[in-house]
């Protein structure tokens, strides 16, 4: 007895007949038979050759397969009865089936989908992500007074065909601060809460979302999130952890968000803006999104080795970002699962590998102009130091040799032990080098340029740096690397894309810059979809594909794929215009709904994947740090510069290999935005590790969101947040309020944007009671105890 015939089959026959008649339909493959085939079968039947089983290659079609007519036959056949592939996965004995039990195992549902598409003839469909995103079309729909748009229609239709109601709009108060802190990652004022309260029309809620748009927080909220993307910290990494810097393509990137750069240019300039024609300095700076790769300092290392795991990472971050794949899986050897050949990861590879790592000076005007007047003032002192070190060397240097006695230089080096004890003629490059440096450096001739030269060097300013990178005049050769080791070269590899995508048209000599065109050239089918449902999951708390980072054959299937086209296709059409897409989805009735949870979809969709609702979603670890600023009134609202350093606990910076400095800012940078807060890899700050900042080691596309007692009391205890509630306390004294009852509807309004409910205020009243009773103490130290409970609750931290 088979396994199919051998468990309950009630279910599944119930289900057979549609499922036959439905797989000869367009989708029936994509949407039931790859996930299995996936998920059970290609790892050893897939892309990777070195790793198939028996010959057998189940990811492509038929006559792409390379077996024999009569194998074809015997596998497919014409129908599930005669087919050894269903043979095989109903074999009644473990060791006879597929796939192995100790693997994993085909459900019975599973098994009679794979039967049901043998039964059509088994065909195969062209993988969704891969193919070219079609203009849609709009879907009409029942309710047509919810809809604000056809995103709308999208969500509304799916919702209708499973007979489920969208949630009404949410209240105003929660619309405003909703909009507030997903464009600016700021809370709203009371006076905003309050004009769009008393005037809550859409047109009110357009020109707040316009607004907010052409805010400069703009940039820094939207920033925050492409910083995690391109891995971006204050250090180098491992364990030695050295300070960097690289703030000026932070800034570039805030900059270029608020300019509502098209999407496309943003991407070429950050991947290769150094060799655009006439490539100007912001371009340059651009690309410090390529180096901010980790960068090891110990000493006694392969500085080759590290050189390639940088350029690898380059790879696997630009995969990642960019075209939503996971590149890094087919550095060893072909991809398992997507049709990515470990020869074509190598080819990308390639496109990275004729680059110089630098520092690019950015100086102002003046500085520019003090620069060039000290730098001229030392060239014309240059060739008189050179002239004279070649005399130096030629005439004094062997009359000094002659008169040192070798036995007053056994305290030396032993290299100089063996310096001095032979002639001159047969000195190696390693004497010559020490001996010349050590001559030098008693000589009072030479010293004597040398200190003009450093005088005129103290007078040059220190102007600002970045890291950027810079084709090599000498290109590399490259490789495929035999099971990703860097040590043993296999076939040398041109610059290259995979084959599964988009033609490249590549010129002879491809550069960084023809590979940033193709990234985002018209042709491809990933790049706007991967975008768009970024800026989706920054709205909703999940995109409409729920991994982000795979759009390839182990993704999970779009949730809507007609609106994700759709959107990719607007994002195109609209001059890929960030701020347009995201502005569309924000107007829209699905994104305005209240987020509160629905008795009706906890079975249905309790997830709520269809969108019958919005999500609730814990901010972000800058974000918190940032609305607790606003609420106190410390905020300072600056844009940009170097990272700064809020109050720290004692014994951080002590926990890495090499103990750091933390000098805590005073004035206004204490109160910076938490994107400026001085980044280490080794040691980050813990209030921003604590709310799950990323450790930028590598690309992070989606952060993860906890909830521990940690977060609790580190919002009660820590000195930042202490800080700013005593700020707030001091605001809440000094309101203009003629009880304390105003004051504390004052202070809720503050942190929340609402009312207070009266069993809230009692609660709060309460608070403020039992502060009183202790021991006596100024106004401010009682209201204290209410504005820790305020900064603390769940609501505060939470976009609605």
């Amino acid at each position: 007895m088979s396994i199919a015939s051998a468990v309950p089959r009630a279910a599944v026959w119930a289900a057979a007949a549609a499922l036959c008649a439905s797989s000869a339909h367009a989708g029936f493959y994509n949407d039931r038979v790859k996930p299995i085939l996936s998920q059970h079968c290609f790892a050893c039947h897939g892309p990777d050759a070195a790793a198939r089983k028996a010959g057998l290659r189940l990811d492509v079609p038929q006559a792409e397969s390379g077996l024999s007519a009569g194998r074809l036959a015997e596998l497919f056949s014409e129908g599930r009865d005669g087919s050894l592939i269903y043979e095989r996965i109903t074999a009644p004995d473990p060791a006879d089936r597929m796939p192995p039990v100790k693997k994993s195992t085909l459900t019975p549902e599973e098994i009679e989908v794979i039967g049901a598409w043998l039964d059509s003839g088994a065909e195969y469909e062209k993988h969704w992500a891969f193919s070219p995103p079609e203009w849609p079309e709009i879907p009409a729909v029942q309710d047509s007074g919810w809809e604000r748009g056809s995103i709308d229609r999208f969500v509304l239709a799916r919702l209708e065909r499973d007979g489920i109601a969208p949630s009404p709009l949410a209240d105003p108060v929660t619309q405003i601060r909703r909009l507030h802190l997903d464009l600016t990652g700021l809370p709203p004022s009371i006076e905003e809460v309050d004009a769009f309260v008393e005037n809550p029309s859409d047109a009110a809620y357009e020109a707040a979302a316009d607004r907010l748009l052409a805010s400069p927080h703009f940039g820094e909220r939207w920033g925050r999130r492409w910083l995690d993307r391109a891995r971006y910290a204050d250090s180098h990494g491992y364990s030695i952890d050295g300070p960097r810097s690289i703030w000026p393509y932070r800034d570039w990137v805030i900059n270029a968000i608020n300019a509502d750069k098209p999407y496309d240019a943003f991407v070429v300039e950050q991947l290769a803006g150094d060799l655009l024609p006439d490539a100007t300095r912001d371009q340059r700076v651009a690309t410090g999104f390529n180096r901010n790769t980790m960068i090891n300092q110990e000493g006694g290392i392969d500085k080759e080795e590290f050189r390639i795991e940088a350029v690898t990472d380059r790879v696997n971050t630009a995969g990642a970002v960019f075209l939503g794949l996971t590149l890094s899986c087919a550095k060893c050897h072909d991809h398992k699962y997507d049709p990515i050949y470990q020869d074509e990861y190598f080819q990308l590879f390639a496109f990275f590998n004729d680059d110089d790592e630098i520092d690019l000076e950015l100086p102002t005007p003046g500085e520019e102009a003090t620069l060039r007047e000290a730098r001229a003032k030392i060239s014309e002192i240059t060739p008189e130091r050179d002239a004279y070190r070649e005399h130096a060397i030629a005439e004094k240097l062997p009359q000094w040799i002659a008169g040192l006695d070798p036995e007053d230089v056994k305290t030396w080096h032993l290299k100089e032990q063996e310096a001095v004890a032979r002639p001159i003629a047969e000195w190696t490059d390693e004497h010559r080098a020490m001996m010349e440096k050590r001559f030098l450096g008693m000589d009072a001739e030479y010293q004597a340029f040398e200190k003009r030269i450093r005088e005129i060097e103290s007078t040059m300013p220190g102007v600002a740096r970045t890291m950027v990178l810079r084709r090599r005049a000498e290109p590399r050769k490259s490789h495929v690397f035999v099971q990703g080791d860097f040590t043993r070269l296999g076939e040398q590899v041109q610059p290259g894309v995979p084959g599964v995508l988009h033609d490249a048209d590549l010129p002879e000599n491809p550069t960084r810059l023809d590979l940033a065109r193709w990234i985002v050239g018209r042709g491809n089918p990933l790049t706007a979809r991967v975008t768009v449902n970024r800026y989706w999951q920054e709205l909703f708390g999940r995109g409409l594909v729920e991994t982000e980072n795979d759009f390839g054959y182990q993704g999970a299937l779009p949730t809507h794929p007609a609106l994700l086209d759709y959107l990719a296709n607007r994002f195109i059409a609209r001059g890929w215009s960030m701020k347009a897409i995201i502005r569309e989805i924000v107007l829209s009735s699905a994104y305005r709904q209240a987020s509160h949870a629905r008795l009706d979809l906890e079975t249905i969709d309790p997830k709520n994947y269809l969108l019958a609702r919005q999500n609730r979603i814990r901010l972000d670890a800058e974000i918190i740090r940032d609305a607790t600023l606003a609420a106190s009134g410390m905020l300072n609202p600056a844009i940009g510069g170097p990272g700064v350093y809020p109050p720290l606990p004692d014994g951080v910076m002590k926990l890495g290999q090499v103990s750091r400095e933390w000098a805590t800012s005073i004035g206004p940078d204490r109160f910076r935005r938490g994107m400026y807060t001085y980044f280490w890899r080794a040691t980050p700050h813990p209030s921003l590790v604590v709310f799950d900042a990323p450790d930028a080691t590598v690309s992070c596309t989606r952060r993860s969101r906890s909830n521990t007692p940690l977060q609790a009391l580190t919002l009660l205890n820590d000195q930042a947040f202490y800080e700013q509630a005593e700020a707030l306390a001091a605001r809440i004294v000094s309101a203009r309020a003629a009880s304390d009852s105003e004051r504390l509807e004052h202070a809720f309004r503050v942190c929340l944007g609402r009312w207070p409910e009266p069993r809230e205020k009692a609660v709060l009243q309460d608070l403020l009671a039992a502060a009183r009773q202790q021991s006596p103490r100024a106004p401010d130290r009682d209201w204290l105890l209410v504005a820790r409970a305020l900064l603390n609750l769940d609501e505060f931290i939470t976009r609605e």
